[in-house]
């Protein structure tokens, strides 16, 4: 490891969701949405690629724009959303971009000689008739977020599916005028030109509406198909209907035979430690996991700004068992660091994996109204969408607000020096637990622009440690930076 890497794992400015980490080679690839900071929609920016090497994943590299979304012949105008991609090496050995327009029931496929592109659009998946899989609701299930997985025997496979309450289905009709029809995940098989319906669509595990008895029940499918194979066993990787809850299933066939395995990241970090309550803001999750020789990452992302619609990626370790089942990740700082960070030095406060109110933590989307906002916390920036400066920070931290960091290598640090702002006046305690006992405590006053406050540590702090802050006082409190000395 050449350097640290926190969560995210990709600069503060970027903001690329739905992650499918791919090995293409000597390197690994992060294949997503891209979320814009600060808008109204989901995935309004065109795509883009980062890649890091197997043996170094702190050593993240920009590839660029890898294909732009009016390339696709339904979108010249560029008015439709790439929502989350898939990519795959086809046994020709070019790489396959798979995707979706928002809410436009087809899959686009769009191909390159280089995992970095650029892609050139290929075709849309389609009946051996020709005719747009998808785009006939009486005939096919509605499209959305595509896997796909090219087995060792070079058959190739398509994983979709959209299973939404009642409620939304007549919302998304109302606001789009898109009648999704058939709803629910399916598979099919494509013939070996990676576009052509080669079986009929099929469900793989059970939807929100029929898991009775199927032992899904309450982890039912709801959207972000992704597929993986590791040790001849059959991952099939979504979001469950609790949305913030990436979930799995497994099996020895690709098509069918799918038993539901367990929790594999929550970006509410609810079921880890105990958890019965979110000790993040959270919101919808969609990703994956990857093998990188002996071991193996999951990737996912986390809400900012008070919405669903500016997210960032994360990823973990996270253990395979014996039994062929995953142990649920928790949600941490350091992420891909290979171990703890160093207790040491100066750290972007917007690392934070813990995000509490004075009240605890809710769904993003539901911190709605100006009272709400007024109340709660969010990690936020302070400088327009691709700005590629380093500007995000924890905003409108109340009393009894608390951030929180897993995890740091302590070696008795004397000094904690924080950047702060906002209208803030009281103390800043710090503890290596959720409203543990003390072990620092700051004076922050008010102030316009941001500013250094430091406190002595009370008590010898050493090895690896979580790390908690909470504001006690009047006022905002908005944090930048914290500092071991």
């Amino acid at each position: 490891m050449k350097r640290q890497v926190f969560n995210p794992y990709l600069p503060s400015y970027e903001y690329i969701p739905d992650g499918e980490p791919k090995v293409f080679g000597d390197r690994l690839y992060i294949y997503g949405s891209h979320d814009r900071f600060n808008s109204d929609f989901y995935c309004l920016n065109d795509y883009v690629t980062y890649s890091a090497p197997i043996d170094d994943l702190s050593d993240w590299r920009y590839e660029g724009i890898i294909y732009r979304k009016n390339q696709d012949p339904l979108n010249t105008d560029g008015k439709h959303s790439l929502f989350a991609p898939d990519v795959v090496q086809g046994p020709d050995g070019r790489y396959y971009l798979y995707y979706g327009l928002d809410f436009i029931s087809s899959v686009s496929v769009a191909v390159a000689d280089h995992p970095t592109g650029p892609f050139d659009f290929l075709a849309y998946v389609r009946h051996p008739d020709g005719d747009i899989y998808g785009r006939n609701p009486e005939r096919d299930p509605f499209q959305f977020d595509p896997g796909v997985l090219v087995d060792e025997d070079h058959r190739i496979y398509l994983y979709t599916g959209f299973a939404p309450d009642t409620e939304l289905v007549h919302k998304i009709k109302e606001v789009t005028g898109v009648r999704l029809g058939t709803i629910g995940n399916h598979v099919v098989e494509l013939e070996a030109d990676m576009i052509t319906l080669k079986s009929q669509p099929k469900q793989l595990i059970p939807n929100n509406w029929d898991s009775e008895g199927t032992g899904f029940e309450g982890h039912e499918f709801y959207e972000a198909s992704s597929i993986r194979k590791f040790q001849d066993t059959y991952y099939f990787i979504y979001s469950s209907f609790l949305s913030h809850e990436l979930a799995f299933a497994i099996s020895d066939s690709p098509t069918e035979g799918f038993i539901y395995g367990g929790s594999l990241h929550s970006n509410a970090d609810l079921g880890v430690h105990n958890h019965r309550e979110a000790q993040n803001y959270w919101g919808n999750n969609h990703g994956s996991v990857v093998a990188i020789k002996d071991n193996y990452y999951v990737f996912g992302h986390r809400q900012t700004n008070y919405s669903e619609f500016s997210r960032q990626g994360i990823a973990e370790a996270i253990e395979l068992g014996t039994d062929a089942l995953f142990n649920q990740a928790e949600l941490t700082s350091c992420g891909l660091n290979g171990g703890p960070l160093i207790g040491k030095g100066s750290y972007p406060a917007a690392i934070a994996c813990h995000l509490l109110g004075p009240n605890g933590a809710i769904k993003s989307v539901d911190v709605n109204t100006a009272e709400l906002k007024a109340e709660h916390p969010a990690i936020t920036q302070d400088r327009p969408d691709n700005s590629e400066v380093a500007c995000q920070f924890v905003h409108n931290l109340r009393s009894g607000a608390q951030v929180g960091y897993k995890y740091f290598d302590f070696n008795q640090p004397k000094y904690l020096e924080l950047e702060t702002s906002g209208s803030a006046v009281g103390f800043v305690i710090a503890s290596l637990e959720k409203g543990g006992p003390e072990v620092a405590r700051l004076t922050v006053t008010a102030s316009q622009d941001w500013s250094r406050t430091t406190g002595q540590f009370s008590q010898a702090v050493s090895g690896k440690q979580a790390f908690y802050l909470r504001f006690d006082g009047e006022g905002s409190l908005n944090l930048k930076t914290l500092n071991f000395d």
